[in-house]
């Protein structure tokens, strides 16, 4: 059974190079680590996370992904290397097919988190960064299947389907010519699956390894139906191969994840880690400015308080006064000096003004300046006397009652709500 139209397999898939074969097989596993490693590090630096920590972090998760996908095939399909007639070296022949992606997956991941615990990063944001990534690295490594002529599907009869030499057909088999050509089946799905994270990622702005989840149930997805039409030998139960129990249980882990997850949100790591320190998250937000306090330049206890609502005139020539106390002014302060007036304090008279003392408002704020020898207490405002000869009298420091005003005294009645 041959159809007209169909798609043919290559007439070889290793290529000598003096004693060394270049496989195809190889080609399409490296091409596909390219590809995840390129995706990876243009979706990271694009979040944020500094350049070339995908590539540190592929030094350590490429070797244990080929290793896992190794054991797991050879784990699964054991029966031949160690069943009879098996060969058990060659289990260690890679390049002649043979990688299982969920031990590629599983131990990959196990290398990825050592190159991100090193690194001081975030291996569920670096995971969420690689899902598109890891799935066109299956679509290209799919094609290595081609290569080698292996995991192709029940026969088929229509101008899709893929021949195989009869070399490497299944010995139930031998007769048929084309199959379905279940590599490229899961080859346009990986492909699918990478453009689904993408658009999701950024819908829902899937964090916390929300968007590899997503990659994990949508592969096992179409993993599903593709095994079910593949033909080579695998081990069955109650019906199903082994690598559909496989997707079905990893499925409902990654869906399970999808849904304890769905309100996780928080700053990740994915900043580079100082020299100095740990690491620095790209998605923290900074602390603010004024948080310690000791650093201010200058604290409200340097600062002079105002004792009243008015507050004494200070003159320009004056000596700064004593510790809290409140600058006072000579009391023979040249008139032509201008004061520095007070706030919401009426205009300073001069000390040598003849006005007489009925003239004075009653209830404006101390206007007269104070004794040159003595700091105000308390930083409580005095008017200087216009008597020389009592500047210098601590008496005149308290203000007087109306009858000293009256008999010619110069002060005017203090300030009603002054202490």
């Amino acid at each position: 059974m041959q159809p007209l139209a169909f798609i043919p397999s290559p007439s070889q898939g290793v290529w000598h190079l003096g004693p060394f074969p270049l496989r195809a097989y190889a080609f399409m596993i490296i091409i596909g680590i390219v590809i995840a490693v390129w995706v990876t590090e243009r979706r990271w630096t694009a979040r944020g996370g500094e350049p070339g920590v995908v590539v540190d972090v592929a030094v350590w998760a490429v070797p244990f992904g080929l290793v896992g996908g190794r054991l797991y095939h050879v784990i699964t399909d054991w029966q031949r290397y160690f069943g009879s007639g098996g060969d058990p070296l060659r289990s260690l022949m890679i390049w002649e097919g043979g990688l299982g992606i969920w031990g590629a997956i599983i131990l990959g991941a196990v290398g990825a988190a050592l190159g991100c615990r090193r690194r001081g990063i975030s291996a569920l944001a670096l995971a969420d960064a690689a899902a598109p990534g890891v799935a066109l690295a299956q679509a290209v490594g799919r094609w290595g299947n081609y290569w080698n002529q292996e995991l192709y599907g029940r026969p088929l009869d229509t101008f899709w389907a893929l021949k195989i030499d009869p070399e490497h057909r299944e010995a139930k088999y031998a007769d048929v010519a084309t199959y379905h050509p279940t590599f490229l089946y899961e080859s346009i799905w990986c492909v699918g699956v990478a453009i689904l994270v993408v658009w999701a990622g950024r819908r829902w702005n899937l964090t916390h390894g929300r968007t590899f989840a997503l990659y994990v149930a949508a592969y096992t997805a179409g993993r599903g139906w593709v095994e079910a039409l593949r033909v080579d030998e695998a081990h069955h139960i109650l019906g199903l191969r082994l690598n559909d129990w496989t997707s079905i249980v990893i499925f409902l882990l990654a869906v399970a994840y999808l849904y304890l997850a769905r309100n996780r949100s928080g700053p990740e790591r994915i900043g580079a880690v100082p020299d100095g320190g740990g690491p620095a998250s790209a998605t923290t937000p900074d602390e603010p400015a004024d948080a310690t306090k000791a650093d201010e330049p200058a604290t409200k206890a340097d600062e002079p308080a105002p004792a009243t609502d008015a507050e004494p005139p200070t003159v320009a020539d004056e000596p700064a006064p004593e510790q809290d106390a409140e600058p006072a002014t000579a009391a023979d302060e040249p008139a032509d000096a201008e004061p520095t007036p007070a706030k919401d304090a009426e205009p300073v008279t001069a000390a040598d003004e003849s006005a007489p003392a009925k003239e004075a408002e009653p209830a404006a704020a101390v206007d007269e300046p104070t004794a040159a020898d003595e700091p105000v207490k308390d930083a409580e405002p005095a008017a200087a006397a216009d008597e020389p000869a009592r500047a210098d009298d601590p008496a005149d420091a308290e203000p007087r009652g109306d009858k000293e005003a009256e008999a010619g005294g110069a002060r005017p009645e203090p300030v009603k709500d002054a202490p």
